[in-house]
């Protein structure tokens, strides 16, 4: 049923002595409402929503907290290793007969 209000008319019918009678005990209107429980779709939605908010809110206030913590200190900047700078031919011996040593041995020959 849909909430709403109803008219609502309660009537017994009962045989006395073989005769039929007829009483209404109640001639009203009642209110019908959707049962209030502890939880709804709606409540368990917003709980949500406030819980990811706040969670974003979280997130950044820490960054803005540490960008202000960056630029106070500054580490100095840590070098990078990028490779070996040997040209050691025993090293490359599994790349003979290949593009790679083709094109380093072409490098070497403009360098020159």
């Amino acid at each position: 049923m849909q909430p709403g209000s109803f008219d609502l008319v309660g009537t017994i019918i009962y045989e006395i002595d073989q005769n039929a009678y007829q009483n209404v005990f109640y001639n009203g209107t009642i209110e019908v409402t959707e049962p209030g429980g502890l939880l709804s779709v709606e409540s368990v939605f917003l709980f949500c929503l406030a819980v990811a908010l706040l969670g974003l809110l979280g997130f950044w206030i820490r960054g803005q907290i540490q960008n202000l913590s960056k630029k106070t200190k500054r580490a100095p900047k840590a070098k990078v290793e990028v490779g070996t700078a040997t040209t050691d031919a025993s090293t490359d011996e599994w790349l003979q007969g290949t593009a790679y040593s083709q094109s380093q041995a072409n490098k070497l020959k403009k360098k020159k």
